[in-house]
């Protein structure tokens, strides 16, 4: 059987999103998947982007990441989402690339495909599992089958025990408070498995 294909689709403003993106990617490869590391389009202005040291080394780091398209929501069996909180939902970025996506859902090109969800904000309390709720939301709509982790591994026990989602706090300096890595790297490889699982029985 070929390799499960996986897009991981973030947004980073500071490079948290980025960080999770590739201990996704990480554990997804080492489940055996095939993986591409997709950001999505910029909607601030760069006055923005230069007034925010981090934001600004973050867009400069991440300069050669390929923005997502269409097609590679084709080309994927399964995703990892991940965005910062804003009031409890995504950022205007990751939910302006999710609008594009009207003509493939039409489609039926978003059905069946395995999605899974990562977020983060300023506080433990700053609406991380909103977030991850509301893109499941979306997914439904997609027709999409939704793999959380839930409590599947020790993991995500280490890393706060959401089980929605892997989600981290970041402090004032821009730090994670939890430790999340190996919980980030178990849900991609979870998801892998579920998408493997459907793509074995698909053929």
């Amino acid at each position: 059987m070929e390799k499960v294909k996986l897009a991981i689709i973030y947004y980073s403003s500071t490079g948290t999103n980025y960080q999770l993106a590739r201990w996704a990617e990480e554990g997804a490869k080492e489940a055996g998947a095939e993986v591409r590391v997709l950001k999505v389009n910029e909607l601030a202005p760069q006055s923005a982007i230069d007034s925010s040291p981090a934001w600004k080394a973050t867009s400069e780091a991440t300069k050669d990441v390929p923005i997502v398209s269409n097609e590679d929501l084709e080309w994927a069996d399964a995703y990892i989402f991940s965005t910062p909180t804003r009031y409890g939902n995504v950022s205007s970025q990751m939910k302006q690339f999710i609008d594009t996506t009207g003509k493939i859902w039409a489609e039926g090109k978003l059905v069946n495909k395995v999605v899974s969800a990562m977020s983060s904000a300023g506080n433990a309390h700053g609406g991380q599992e909103a977030t991850v709720k509301s893109l499941y939301t979306t997914m439904m709509h997609w027709g999409a089958i939704i793999v959380p982790p839930g409590y599947t591994d020790k993991s995500i026990y280490v890393a706060g025990g959401n089980p929605y989602g892997t989600t981290v706090t970041v402090d004032q300096q821009g730090n994670m408070v939890e430790d999340v890595k190996e919980a980030v790297k178990h849900q991609a490889k979870r998801t892998v498995m579920v998408a493997e699982w459907i793509k074995k029985g698909r053929q």
